[in-house]
């Protein structure tokens, strides 16, 4: 089965003092790009956070975000008393020597003063960083839910445009004992129009027939391209990862179409031709979204 590279996960905890959200989002990428957004207080684990997904989660273009709101009085900063004392008795003995009053107003001027105010860093308890990484692992888990119910649905369209290739190619058998004779009466014409026909040599003609035909032939197209899309199907059916062998195969259906076109030299075929382009191009789109 295919896995889609697009998916969104999102877990949520608390502790007595925060509400812990963790967020994740990934889109189609070559190669496994992560970017995280973390709070200072979690920026020392951030390459554990870093091993986790990579290990839990293959390409993709991937947001992690991690947040917290304050339940409780943790992030609130503290008076820094003994240096408001400081101020408020140098600017009373200022104050005095200048001979002007000190008002009740002098303690907001006060407060904006530096290290008035002081915020202590935290230390992160054990026990929070195991809830995180808790959070982290369901989110990813909710991820994977997401890229395999996207992915269902991919593999149902994927099998929808390989019938359509396949069914088309089947169209072609119909119109190709007419091309041969097409081709006949057209060489008939151009010997006619040089008025050749009187002393043309039948048994010649035939084989020059043969081997001009032999050029137009596109038996070994058509064996080509159904094993291709059999190949396809069968590697759908593959565990994930397989959007890189999907698209090599893609790339070579689209080569065995577009030389069953050059070969054709008929409007009907070429019409099948450019239906199983179409369907090639979706399936295309398809494949860079998978995992």
């Amino acid at each position: 089965m295919i896995k889609s590279m697009t998916g969104y996960g999102k877990s949520i905890a608390e502790t007595p003092q925060k509400k812990i959200t963790v967020e994740i989002k990934s889109l189609n990428s070559k190669q496994f790009d992560l970017n995280t957004k973390v709070p200072w207080l979690y920026k020392e684990k951030e390459p554990e956070i870093r091993n986790m997904i990579s290990q839990m989660l293959d390409r993709g273009k991937i947001d992690l975000s991690i947040y917290f709101d304050i339940l409780e009085d943790e992030g609130i900063p503290i008076i820094n008393k003994t240096i408001v004392k400081g101020y408020f008795r140098q600017l009373r003995e200022l104050a005095s020597e200048l001979e002007v009053n000190i008002d009740d107003q002098i303690l907001p001027i006060i407060m904006r003063l530096p290290d008035s105010l002081k915020t202590e860093k935290p230390e992160l308890p054990e026990e929070e960083w195991n809830l995180v990484k808790d959070c982290i692992n369901e989110s990813v888990n909710t991820l994977n839910q997401y890229r395999t119910e996207e992915g269902k649905s991919i593999e149902e369209d994927l099998g929808k445009r390989i019938s359509g290739i396949l069914g088309s190619l089947a169209e072609v058998e119909k119109f190709e004992p007419g091309r041969i004779e097409k081709v006949r009466e057209k060489l008939h014409a151009l010997l006619s129009g040089n008025g050749a026909t009187e002393n043309i040599d039948r048994n010649r003609f035939e084989q020059e027939l043969i081997f001009y035909l032999e050029k137009f032939d596109i038996n070994e197209e058509k064996v080509r391209l159904r094993k291709h899309c059999e190949y396809f199907l069968e590697t759908v059916e593959s565990p994930a990862p397989n959007g890189k062998v999907l698209s090599f195969i893609t790339q070579e259906i689209g080569r065995e179409i577009n030389t069953l076109g050059s070969k054709a030299n008929d409007a009907s075929i070429q019409k099948l031709v450019v239906r199983m382009k179409d369907e090639l191009e979706k399936i295309k789109e398809q494949t860079n979204n998978i995992l």
